[in-house]
């Protein structure tokens, strides 16, 4: 056992190495576990102060520490902050793929030599005959096996190989080993043991509460925008946002950099020098917001990270967990910010069809713990760490959650309880939540008829309450919280009935429940669109007025219809948003820099005077410009009309209709672009008619397309025939 002595030395090493004068939590207790060579489990959240747990018993045992990590970035990074704290280079290597053979030498000698403490290796590296002949070689402390939780099958990151530990280190004899994870259900915890042949480990479990994140969950609506606002408002703050797709992390990144904000995408499929340097940016605070996908934040030791944002709700809760635990690891603030729609659980499920049975049912009963934790309407804060086998009051979350801190009007309870644990007792408790529910409600699927639901007394019994399932999800969710009732894990969510449950039936008492949030009317990004910063602003009339005059005054001394000048809708934009700069007038839906320069100086100080004389206060967000998601289109036609290719090849090269070429057409032109299609209107339009339709878009005062063709004559004039021609009008007389 640790002496006194060793206690001192301890404390000394801590201080002499890594310059901390105390241990945080259990960190004292799992150090003195592995010391003393027994087997140890860690569960410790995001920020708890995990790595050092190995780290510095490593260093003040004799032998080298195999670490086994699951990612090369993480390696990397835990490597370069133990040789930040040292004089010696050697004391920490990986051991990997990413190495060429002379850095492998190198790594191997100092190992053989005794200069390293600490060497982290891959699973896969691990599994290698030569690599296990490598570990014979030299004296092993002990064996650190990080994020455990891929391990299970049961976990947010099931990786096959650690599934392979065990067999290998058996092999190098008895070492003593501790496995970390930073998120763990009891059914993970069991799971990791077992596989490890860990069964008497001491366990050290810290609580997964962090006090000082706030979560929140929103409606999937307006989502690019809605995240653009929230950086434009937390200027110079780091920030996080993931999402589950490359593309989407690319064009959340892109809609960033437009906006003026620092930010980078994340993903693996950039080459690992770009993904290296994204990394070090961010950590220098050269970046400010990393969009990315979850291949991104795993032992990115960065401690001031202000809000973790999800575009797309995780797959499972594990992973939410671990991803917004990146938040205020130093203890500050930290906002957790999650756009939910319940059509991404629909997708994500449709994304396993073609998984074995078995990793369906497990997927899908984690997705359904997630739609859980983003529809209920009780503290969120409870809700997780429930998940995670820890009680809480919802009293001490300190508003600190969304439903806290806008609480839901709760309802007398104890009547739609007992309905439920009566029905739960009735059907023998072989059924999951939303087979209980069909049964309340009276709906027949095949599970009921089998198990002859509609015969029970319970059948229906609940169809009063909501036409849908909503009403019996958020009873079913709280009584599982409250501890009514509970899930069997391993039968794949099979719900029983605790023995507080019990007792409520023999004895009901009075209880307050909330309806859950509903989501039903979420949607997804319209994707390209440029619009007002503030949603609810409506365009102030007496300054549309003026600016409709100006823009006709403008075009009379052009000579010019006023559509050719600004569109209405452009008008529209600028009375809801007041710009003042150049910069911001260019922004405005179909003005463009070109635009904006040409005509836009006596709109501005028309907009200017306006504001300062009626003392009114602009949207702080200003206009919100997304990235056209056809924006590469617009650079091909650009290009292709430059080299005089016909407007048909330009469709079929595109898999595009002609419609919709025409339409990024006339966006072009309306933005203040030039773009010179003279060639293929001299092939496709007689001369005559072209001088016709010139004529009548000269006279019109409207940009309604109808009522220049009706001018013409429908007859002789085709629409496709107007819209080209009033595309080169924009461009040669507006631009």
């Amino acid at each position: 056992m640790i002496t006194e002595v060793e206690t001192h030395n301890l404390q000394e090493t801590l201080k002499e190495f890594f310059g901390f004068d105390g241990f945080k939590g259990n960190q004292e207790a799992i150090i003195n576990s592995i010391l003393n060579k027994q087997d140890t489990f860690v569960i410790m959240p995001t920020g708890g102060g995990k790595s050092l747990c190995y780290q510095l018993p490593a260093i003040m045992s004799e032998g080298t520490a195999i670490i086994v990590s699951p990612l090369i970035a993480l390696m990397k990074n835990q490597v370069d902050a133990i040789r930040g704290f040292s004089n010696e280079l050697g004391i920490a290597h990986f051991l990997n793929s990413s190495l060429n053979k002379s850095e492998i030498t190198t790594v191997k000698n100092d190992v053989l030599s005794g200069k390293t403490k600490l060497l982290y290796v891959a699973p896969e590296t691990l599994n290698k005959e030569d690599n296990i002949e490598f570990f014979s070689e030299f004296p092993i402390s002990f064996f650190a096996i990080d994020e455990a939780h891929c391990i299970s099958e049961w976990g947010h990151d099931f990786r096959p190989e650690y599934r392979r530990l065990r067999p290998i280190i058996d092999k190098l004899g008895s070492v003593p080993v501790m496995a970390l994870t930073a998120t763990a259900t009891p059914k993970v915890q069991q799971d990791i043991q077992k596989n490890l042949g860990m069964m008497e480990a001491n366990v050290f479990k810290s609580s997964f509460n962090r006090e000082n994140l706030y979560y929140e969950v929103r409606a999937k609506k307006d989502v690019v925008k809605e995240i653009i606002k929230y950086a434009k408002q937390n200027p110079g703050k780091s920030g996080i946002v993931y999402c589950l797709s490359r593309k989407k992390v690319e064009e959340v990144a892109q809609a960033l950099k437009v906006n003026g904000i620092k930010a980078a995408a994340y993903h693996a499929g950039l080459d690992a020098k770009e993904r290296a340097k994204t990394q070090d940016g961010f950590l220098m605070e050269e970046i400010d917001v990393i969009v990315a996908t979850i291949a991104f934040g795993m032992g990115i030791d960065k401690p001031d990270v202000r809000y973790v944002i999800h575009h797309d709700i995780p797959k499972s809760l594990e992973g939410y967990y671990q991803e917004t635990g990146r938040a205020g690891r130093d203890g500050g603030e930290g906002n957790c910010i999650t756009f939910y729609s319940y059509d991404d659980i629909i997708k994500l499920e449709k994304f396993m069809k073609d998984k074995p049975v078995n990793e369906q049912e497990i997927g899908k009963q984690m997705l359904s713990e997630t739609a859980s934790f983003a529809e209920t309407s009780s503290c969120r804060r409870k809700f997780i760490l429930h998940y995670f086998g820890e009680t809480f009051n919802e009293s001490k979350c300190g508003e600190m959650c969304d439903n806290c801190r806008h609480p839901k009007q709760r309802f007398e309870a104890q009547d739609d309880l007992l309905l439920a644990l009566k029905a739960v007792k009735e059907s023998k408790e072989k059924h999951k939540v939303k087979d209980i529910i069909n049964l309340l409600m009276g709906t027949l699927t095949a599970t009921g008829k089998s198990y002859k639901h509609n015969e029970l007394k319970t059948w229906g019994e609940g169809v009063d309450h909501d036409k849908d399932d909503k009403f019996w999800n958020a009873v079913m969710r709280q009584a599982l919280v409250n501890g009514f009732m509970s899930k069997d894990i391993e039968s794949y969510g099979i719900v029983k009935i605790t023995d507080k449950g019990k007792e409520f039936l023999k004895k009901p008492v009075s209880i307050k429940f909330t309806r859950d949030n509903d989501f039903s009317s979420a949607d997804e990004d319209s994707d390209d669109v440029i619009v007002a910063g503030k949603g609810a602003h409506s365009a102030d009339e007496v300054l549309y007025g003026m600016l409709k005059d100006l823009t006709k005054k403008t075009a009379k001394q052009n000579n010019l219809p006023p559509y050719v000048i600004f569109q209405e809708t452009s008008l529209e934009e600028m009375a809801t948003n007041y710009p003042i700069t150049m910069d911001e007038l260019a922004k405005i839906t179909g003005v463009g820099a070109g635009k904006a320069a040409k005509y836009g100086k006596p709109f501005l100080a028309l907009i200017k005077k306006h504001v300062e004389d009626n003392e009114i206060e602009r949207p702080s967000d200003m206009v919100i410009k997304s990235v056209v998601n056809k924006s590469g289109l617009k650079v091909f036609i650009i290009q292709n009309t430059d080299r005089k290719v016909s407007l048909e090849d330009m469709a079929k090269n595109k898999n595009i209709k002609m419609d919709d070429l025409l339409t990024e057409l006339e966006s072009i032109v309306s933005s203040g672009t030039k773009i010179n299609i003279n060639y293929y209107i001299d092939q496709v339009i007689d001369e005559d008619k072209r001088e016709d339709i010139l004529e009548c878009l000269r006279e019109t005062e409207t940009d309604d397309l109808k009522a220049v063709l009706n001018e013409l004559g429908e007859d002789e004039y085709s629409e496709e025939e107007v819209r080209l021609m009033r595309i080169k009008f924009i461009s040669e007389f507006g631009n």
